[in-house]
């Protein structure tokens, strides 16, 4: 271990979309966050370790902060909130139509938390050079950041700065993870995540913000064997995720149980059903049911 090894937990916020999971699956080289184009994918706190010679960083990625109007989004708020407390350093995370009235329910949790920040503008990629400077001035504005820096998630570009200006920003320290660990997320959470996550790609309107998967059973072996339930709302929306003779749901556990095994690294058998579970999404005691707690 390095003379001087630094380590500590950054917590990633900001609006929902902005590409805060597609930064740390980048970053860890693994997907452990699932992305899709759609707002308030993530609903929990997720867990990545990035391991190196001088330093381990913890980073936090958490649900976009949003005005809450369900149950369901007030715990991801929430989630984000706490997250934002429980860290060493955070990183907030716009893109580049974000200003700084759009991001202010996030600097005003920073404000009373007095945590010290670094802002990172997203999808410079996207945009001018001169443009992407404008962007950064405009909303360094928006509290004593740090740093200021663009970066972009899909190409890594300003990536290595950024890890640079994290890494100093850290307290010494030992490792709080071993050198090998990537996640503390259990595979059953990840199996969770990635049916919910062809869910939200394969379906559209109302259907991915009514939907929680449950791991019923999760069987070991070779092949693996997960039945899992995917909860919805209303039987409207049970009719369109099991699609005509079932065309959508068998969509959703190929692609599914395909990703699944390259996670596991073994076959895996995966039996879906839909149930309908009416409005868990308000239902404090159904959210604790499914894992939402």
């Amino acid at each position: 271990m390095a003379k001087h090894f630094r380590s500590g937990f950054v917590a990633i916020i900001g609006r929902p979309n902005v590409g805060k999971s597609s930064f740390l699956n980048h970053v860890i080289a693994e997907k452990i966050s699932i992305i899709t184009e759609k707002p308030q994918t993530t609903r929990d706190r997720i867990l990545g370790i990035w391991n190196g010679e001088e330093a381990q960083i913890v980073f936090l990625d958490t649900p976009g902060i949003h005005e809450p109007h369900k149950e369901l989004n007030r715990y991801m708020v929430d989630k984000a909130v706490t997250t934002l407390h429980e860290a060493d350093l955070v990183m907030v995370m716009a893109e580049p139509d974000d200003t700084p009235s759009k991001i202010s329910l996030i600097t005003n949790h920073l404000k009373k938390a007095e945590k010290g920040a670094i802002l990172a503008l997203n999808m410079i990629d996207l945009i001018s050079r001169d443009e992407a400077q404008t962007r950064l001035t405009e909303l360094g504005k928006a509290y004593p950041f740090r740093h200021c820096l663009g970066i972009s998630s899909l190409t890594g570009e300003g990536i290595d700065a950024l890890m640079g200006i994290i890494k100093a920003a850290l307290p010494e320290g030992p490792r709080f993870f071993p050198e090998d660990m990537f996640t503390d997320l259990s595979e059953r959470f990840l199996c969770r995540e990635i049916i919910r996550e062809k869910v939200f790609t394969l379906t559209h309107k109302e259907i991915p913000y009514s939907v929680a998967v449950e791991i019923e059973q999760f069987r070991e072996g070779f092949p693996t064997y997960i039945g899992a339930v995917v909860h919805v709302e209303r039987e409207s929306q049970k009719a369109i995720v099991i699609g005509e003779k079932g065309g959508m749901l068998k969509q959703i556990g190929t692609l599914a149980r395909l990703d699944i095994q390259r996670l596991l690294g073994v076959k895996v058998y995966l039996k879906l059903f839909v149930r309908v579970t009416r409005d868990w999404t308000k239902n404090t005691q159904e959210l604790k049911r499914l894992g939402y707690t």
